[in-house]
């Protein structure tokens, strides 16, 4: 059961960045990014890094993917809600893309992959929250800082002149 929901999430995650990429219209691109997004994070609980994933779900979806769709719908300046962007170069890439999946899969294939028994790992939320909270307090909270200036010349610089 755990095999067969690991290829649905891959799958999941596979085609919906596939429409992101393939797709003409830029909001639907950013909504088709929260499901990779997802499906990246649902990756991560199968390779046991969950604090990789929770971190995926509140900076990526929570924070970054937010602020790709409120850039979309404040710096355009648009009359109609239709909003399209064009692939130009949409065959090279695609070309590129099965070159390298090629690649990649014959070097999969022709790798001799060591196979052990596979322990349950202990968790690390717990370690690297107490960390970050102790050791490595003055550096987050630094970090903080920078990003707080960050959101906020980013809302000072998206406001109108009057």
């Amino acid at each position: 059961m755990a095999e067969l929901i690991f290829w649905f999430i891959a799958a999941f995650t596979i085609i919906s960045a596939a429409f992101v990429v393939l797709n003409n219209q830029l909001i639907y691109s950013a909504v088709a990014l929260l499901f990779t997004l997802f499906g990246v994070a649902g990756l991560y609980v199968f390779l046991w890094a969950d604090f990789i994933a929770g971190v995926q779900l509140l900076v990526y979806i929570g924070g970054i993917l937010v602020l790709i769709i409120f850039g979309i719908m404040l710096t355009n300046r648009i009359s109609s809600v239709r909003l399209s962007q064009t692939n130009v170069q949409q065959g090279v890439g695609g070309a590129v893309a099965i070159w390298l999946f090629i690649l990649i899969s014959m070097v999969v294939s022709k790798t001799p992959w060591n196979q052990m028994d596979t322990i349950e790992p202990a968790s690390t939320v717990g370690d690297i929250g107490t960390l970050l909270l102790t050791k490595y307090l003055l550096p987050f909270e630094a970090i903080s800082l920078l990003l707080l200036g960050a959101l906020i010349g980013a809302a000072v610089l998206s406001r109108e002149e009057n």
